[in-house]
């Protein structure tokens, strides 16, 4: 008599394939190995989609490190031209390209931009883009040490601010891999949803540059970040596409006979070549104050819608994560805007201190017991005598400073 093959594991040693004899007392587990083959690959692309995230967080936090530093190299190898009496760039001169730190800080961008780029390989562009913000917040502080630039009171809740919301988009980043070669970018690249959105992008860039641009764009601000923004958008996707193509290369594979890879080249090319032209022409017209927060809010904005677009980040993240990464955004914009806005307001913690400490004494004056000619007297001149103070106190701390940058000038 043939007994049946046991395709199950048996407790007494029986495995698959082998005959089971009746009367044995069998503690068998099922066990399908195609399921446990499969969950074991989702885990270990889980484990290497989280490494890949990491990696590109550290590489956007150290490019904001390295772009941040090095205008304050760039600023500390010009004052120090200056201070020798050679020609400053402003005027035309070009004796900073013989002063060994304006180098330092052009190879420090260069390596922030280098890290900038390798982080969208890694990381979702949605984490890369906001996380731009942080270059700004460390020249604003290493500025206040090295530079002797002094950071008021809004300076500081900005930076708090930006340090927050960023910390609050790294935590509700989407942390899946969007794709993970050139055929994938492809397919992304030929969706009707990301089709329509770049040719929505390509006509408003073009009827902004060639329409509103010669009649507008002296003396509204929007208008030439507007087009830096739109173009960004599709910048960002470009370099997306070519840092894919690096790994790819790095790993073995041949890209340089894939065209998509020169398409994304002189897309890229030609996106930031322009963004380049109207950003110089948007910073030349206008103050720097008020185009570097307002280019950070289109831009971002930009790049983000793109990003859910196109790689569909936002379809794998829940409805908290897609809160925590809007309320992210939103707080490092106030925190960009009170760094830039209110830069050269004299306000600190002591100067309220003794704003405070002045109402409290008007207070008990404005409530007296005299007469009431008496009290409209002394509570006229106490109001002078207060602002007399309060536009006094600015007016000479400013002449201080002013006296103090001259000085430090001519020396």
């Amino acid at each position: 008599m043939d007994f049946p093959l046991c395709n199950i594991s048996c407790g007494d040693g029986v495995w698959a394939g082998q005959n089971c004899t009746f009367g044995q007392h069998l503690h068998c587990l099922a066990v399908n190995v195609t399921d446990h083959s499969n969950t074991s690959s989702l885990t270990m692309g889980q484990d290497r989609g989280k490494y890949d995230f990491y990696i590109g967080l550290g590489l956007a936090i150290s490019s904001s490190i390295f772009i941040g530093g090095s205008f304050i190299l760039k600023k500390k190898g010009l004052l120090r031209l200056a201070r020798k009496g050679s020609m400053r760039a402003g005027q035309g001169g070009h004796a900073y390209l013989k002063e060994w730190l304006w180098w330092a800080g052009l190879l420090s961008m260069g390596a922030g931009e280098a890290a900038n780029f390798a982080a969208y390989a890694f990381a979702p562009a949605t984490l890369v883009t906001p996380l731009g913000a942080l270059s700004v917040l460390v020249s604003a502080v290493l500025s206040s040490y090295f530079l002797t630039e002094r950071l008021n009171l809004h300076g500081k809740l900005g930076c708090l601010l930006s340090i927050l919301g960023s910390t609050t988009m790294v935590i509700h980043a989407p942390q899946e891999e969007e794709i993970s070669s050139l055929e994938d970018m492809a397919q992304k690249l030929v969706d009707p949803g990301f089709f329509i959105f770049a040719t929505i992008v390509i006509i408003v860039a073009l009827i902004f540059i060639f329409v509103v641009g010669p009649r507008h764009g002296q003396t509204n601000i929007l208008v030439y970040i507007t087009i830096c923004s739109v173009i960004g958008a599709l910048s960002v996707s470009c370099v997306k596409g070519l840092g894919i193509g690096i790994k790819e290369a790095i790993a073995g594979k041949n890209v340089v006979k894939n065209p998509l890879a020169w398409i994304l080249l002189l897309g890229l090319v030609a996106c930031v070549s322009t963004q380049i032209n109207y950003l110089n022409k948007a910073l030349d017209i206008f103050n720097t104050s008020l185009v570097t927060p307002i280019y950070y809010v289109f831009f971002t904005t930009s790049v983000l819608t793109c990003s859910a677009i196109l790689f569909k980040e936002w379809g794998h993240m829940g409805t908290d994560d897609v809160i925590g990464t809007l309320s992210g955004f939103l707080t490092i914009i106030v925190g960009i805007f009170l760094l830039h806005a209110f830069k050269d307001v004299s306000v600190s913690l002591a100067s309220l201190a003794v704003s405070m400490r002045k109402e409290e004494r008007a207070f008990p004056a404005a409530n007296g017991m005299g007469s009431h000619s008496t009290y409209e007297l002394l509570h006229n001149e106490s109001i002078e005598d207060m602002e007399d103070r309060e536009m006094g106190l600015p007016f000479d701390s400013v002449s201080r400073r002013n006296g103090a940058m001259t000085s430090s000038l001519d020396h």
